[in-house]
């Protein structure tokens, strides 16, 4: 039995089935959509390493699986699970900033977009983590020195360090309630 079910736990799970039955909770996200998501799984009392095998090869098909400890599976929906609405909030915001600098909303959103996925495939491809990457396209007094300072100044950082966390914990809201 594979759940979806955020916050539900694979105890609950098996107490619902009534019979030692295989259960593995599973937290994808949205860009499954388009083969590029990741899914953590974590195995109930009665999952198997087959079963935990069988569960990564189904849902490796729409992108990255990891295998996690069910007590990592509400940070996972934090940053994962919810993570893709954050990174759309920031297109968004990216694509409005283009606009109100005087760029058609066209021409805005096709470089905020491409922006976000090459920015991605460097993350993801490349060797170095976000701060080496962040620091290579930041020259000393520059512009992105300047835009940096703003985002910094904004409280950008704690916002999604506490968007995560408040995520994390409605999560095991849901688990409890």
């Amino acid at each position: 039995f594979v759940s979806v079910a955020a916050g539900i736990t694979a105890s609950a799970i098996e107490a619902a089935l009534g019979a030692p039955l295989p259960v593995i909770r599973a937290m994808p996200n949205t860009p499954a959509l388009v083969g590029a998501g990741v899914t953590a799984i974590a195995p109930g009392a009665h999952a198997s390493e087959d079963d935990l095998a069988w569960a990564q090869e189904i849902l490796g098909a729409v992108g990255v699986v990891v295998r996690v400890k069910e007590a990592q599976l509400d940070a996972v929906t934090g940053v994962s699970g919810s993570g893709p609405a954050y990174v759309f909030l920031v297109a968004e915001a990216l694509s409005d900033a283009g606009v109100l600098a005087g760029l058609s909303r066209e021409l805005a959103d096709t470089l905020a977009f491409q922006t976000l996925l090459g920015a991605s495939q460097l993350l993801v491809q490349g060797e170095d983590g976000p701060a080496a990457l962040r620091a290579a396209v930041t020259s000393p007094g520059g512009t992105t020195a300047a835009g940096l300072r703003e985002l910094e100044r904004g409280g950008v950082r704690s916002a999604f360090l506490e968007a995560v966390m408040a995520a994390t914990e409605r999560s095991r809201e849901l688990g409890s309630g």
